[in-house]
């Protein structure tokens, strides 16, 4: 009996470290992006779009802007999820130098894009995924895809999966109380 209690307990152990591991895994971009810690700190690809609204998106239109680049598709249960929560967050945070910038990687088209967000209520700027921007990117292969790039135009944090617009929030806080060079911004 004590050697199968021994084996139960060992499997245990070894379910609740596979378990902790992948949360962590799957979490801690994520985190790591809310506390300011880790991340990437590449230079971005200069972005030049046209939204399904219509309207231009330029590097000079972006630049000084704390951006947040997201790739999502309208079939996709995570991206419509965090949407609404990404759309609170730019709202409130537009006009301190916070952009979003959604990348639609349906193949039904501008229409449906832009009637699904018609249907949500979802208004910061979407344009359509295309080979040369997925590339760019480094062809995200996981759906939603979120790159947060800061003032001075460098990727600091990837999260692929589902982003809480809790810790996008503060890590947007964060990035816009920094100056371009990615230090503080005196009082």
């Amino acid at each position: 009996m004590s050697r199968r209690r021994t084996l139960l307990r060992t499997l245990e152990a070894i379910a609740w470290a596979g378990l902790l591991g992948f949360v962590g895994v799957r979490l801690w971009p994520e985190l790591a992006a809310a506390a300011g810690v880790g991340g990437v700190n590449t230079l971005a690809p200069e972005l030049r779009l046209r939204t399904v609204r219509g309207d231009s998106l330029l590097p000079d239109s972006l630049a000084g802007r704390v951006l947040l680049v997201n790739f999502w598709a309208t079939w996709c249960p995570p991206c419509r999820v965090e949407m609404p929560g990404f759309e609170k967050v730019w709202r409130s945070r537009a006009a301190r130098g916070f952009t979003i910038v959604g990348v639609a990687a349906d193949a039904g088209g501008e229409e449906k894009v832009r009637a699904f967000l018609e249907q949500r209520g979802i208004t910061y700027p979407v344009a359509m995924s295309d080979p040369a921007l997925d590339r760019a990117f480094g062809s995200p292969n996981v759906l939603p895809t979120s790159f947060l790039i800061d003032r001075s135009g460098r990727i600091r944090y990837v999260v692929r999966g589902f982003f809480a617009p809790p810790a996008l929030a503060l890590a947007v806080d964060r990035l816009l109380a920094e100056g371009a060079a990615g230090r503080p911004t005196p009082p």
